[in-house]
């Protein structure tokens, strides 16, 4: 049997993570929901995930040292996936019911409240996508009022540059709205892919299947 990718979910106490850790390890990876730092940094990819207000979710992300661990695996070109409201804390800032709550700032950019309300989104997806390429025509569960409703890292990309430049899926629809980003060992989904039936099921698949395995035991079991 080939060598499983170990995978933390980081638990910051803001939500049930049981169902993605579950669609996780249907993926094909072991999975791990945990807030021990020391295995968020060794694992061979993490996942910060949840449907909880930024403005909950923050401090008990800085509170677990995550901020630091999301910094150095990126440095580090270490896998990291980001759902829901994990993707939202990624940008600049997170405007929720009138309080805006400073994000982890991977990304410049506001996510804020969208008028298309939660539930099936179709998406549209750039040529190259890893993890989208031949989903076009599915649909998935979008669970959270509020996205970015822009990417600016995108507005000021270099012509003349040897970086690879991020892919992102948009929602289709009056009202676009970033559905991913895939920019290097960073990936995040506004879209739940525990929720979203098969397309969701390929989705966390292919992200599992692009992971290295380390032999490393992190000393944490799932």
């Amino acid at each position: 049997m080939p060598a499983q990718p170990f995978v933390v979910v980081l638990d910051h106490g803001a939500d049930d993570l049981a169902p993605l850790a579950e669609a996780l390890t249907g993926a094909g990876a072991r999975v791990a929901v945990t807030a021990d730092k020391r295995a968020a940094l060794v694992a061979d990819g993490l996942v910060i995930a949840g449907r909880a207000r930024a403005a909950d979710v923050m401090p008990a992300l800085r509170a677990i040292g995550a901020d630091q661990v999301v910094d150095r695996r990126l440095a580090g070109g270490r896998a990291v996936l980001a759902v829901g409201v994990g993707m939202h804390v990624m940008f600049a800032e997170v405007v929720q019911d009138g309080t805006a709550t400073e994000g982890l700032g991977e990304w410049a950019g506001v996510v804020d409240a969208v008028g298309s309300p939660p539930g099936p989104a179709e998406v549209e997806v750039p040529d190259g996508s890893a993890l989208f390429t031949g989903l076009e025509d599915a649909r998935f569960h979008v669970a959270l009022e509020h996205a970015a409703r822009a990417f600016p890292l995108l507005d000021h990309w270099p012509a003349d540059t040897r970086l690879v430049v991020p892919l992102v899926t948009w929602s289709r629809g009056d009202e676009r709205f970033v559905v991913a980003v895939e920019n290097g060992p960073l990936v995040a989904l506004q879209v739940h892919p525990e929720s979203s039936g098969d397309a969701g099921a390929q989705v966390l698949a292919r992200w599992v299947s692009s992971l290295p395995t380390t032999a490393l035991d992190p000393g944490v079991t799932a």
